[in-house]
């Protein structure tokens, strides 16, 4: 009985391992990573920024206030970090 509560736990312990190292490559690059890339680029004020699905993948969307008085809105791919067009 005790080698079956071992086996079982170490399946357990091996299922949880499998999961949260899917977890952590689907969020690679953190709203707060891509905002602060924006920022480094081109030096524009960030006025917003969330997170959508966009075509089954997420999308960092930063608004920002460009030096000319324009709004942008830029788009990063949050498993890659690209910028998006």
């Amino acid at each position: 009985m005790q080698i079956f509560a071992k086996t079982l736990l170490l399946t357990f312990c091996l299922i949880q391992a499998v999961y949260a190292d899917k977890e952590i490559t689907l969020a690679m690059v953190t709203l707060d990573q891509a905002t602060k890339k924006v920022i480094e680029k081109d030096g524009n004020k960030v006025m917003g920024a969330k997170t959508e699905i966009m075509e089954g993948k997420k999308v960092h969307i930063i608004k920002v206030l460009t030096s000319d008085g324009r709004v942008q809105y830029i788009k990063v791919d949050a498993e890659s970090g690209k910028l998006l067009k």
